[in-house]
């Protein structure tokens, strides 16, 4: 927990370190960074923690995070950027952070312009011909420990739509770098096209990818994950190379 009896000099780094992530950012409905140190501290090159707290915050990429808090400790920094209200890092800081999606928040990343663009144009083998697809539309439902999808596929060789539903677990894979959804189950007397739905299932785990929401500079490896309905929470650890300028 930072300490909450304040300097004047703190306050002052906050708001310049708040700024600077702000100028990143398209929106943020709020927004606050809290740098704990002392002058002789930061005469040191030394900063105890910074924690960066946001509600709302919407990437250039049109994608939105309900809310991400990002702590950091034991940081090294440049003391006469520091002194003036920069954060310049000598060294890696590492911390912990949490993220939480809507339901809301993920069904504008796949409309936006970003994630639409890989959506076209995807190449996948269906009973042994090699197509190209487009996805027209899709829908993600948050449900308590899966996801349910809902989307259009164009098969532009055909000209035909194809319409895919399926619900599925997500997990952390990659060692925390990505999630997956596995244990793909259909309605009941339905089953789609497994190399669409596959398709589908690995596109939409690339846009549940916390890479998609980092700030500049950090980095973030998924440690723990939960769904429930309408919201997706997101554990992980931290590390910044660079603050925002």
């Amino acid at each position: 927990m930072l300490q909450q009896n304040r300097s004047f000099g703190e306050q002052a780094i906050d708001k310049v370190a708040e700024i600077a992530i702000a100028s990143k950012l398209d929106e943020s409905e709020n927004l606050s960074v809290t740098v704990n140190t002392d002058p002789i501290q930061l005469a040191q090159g030394e900063v105890e923690a910074v924690a960066v707290e946001g509600k709302g915050l919407v990437m250039q990429q049109d994608l939105r995070v309900e809310e991400l808090q990002i702590h950091v400790k034991d940081i090294a920094v440049n003391p006469l950027t520091a002194m003036f209200g920069k954060i310049e890092l000598n060294g890696p800081a590492f911390g912990g952070a949490r993220a939480v999606l809507t339901e809301s928040d993920i069904n504008r990343a796949f409309n936006s312009e970003y994630i639409s663009r890989k959506l076209k144009n995807l190449k996948v083998t269906v009973d042994g011909q090699l197509r190209t697809i487009d996805v027209k539309t899709i829908e993600c439902q948050l449900l308590t420990g899966k996801i349910a999808l809902n989307a259009e596929v164009l098969v532009q060789e055909t000209a035909s739509t194809v319409k895919i539903y399926f619900t599925a677990k997500p997990q952390i894979a990659a060692g925390g770098w990505a999630i997956s959804l596995q244990d793909v189950e259909y309605p009941e007397n339905k089953e789609f096209s497994p190399e669409l739905t596959e398709a589908l299932a690995d596109k939409a785990g690339e846009v549940l990818n916390l890479r998609n929401f980092e700030l500049e500079g950090m980095s973030l490896r998924i440690q723990q994950l939960n769904v429930e309905a309408g919201l997706l929470t997101l554990q992980a650890e931290a590390k910044v190379e660079k603050f925002p300028d």
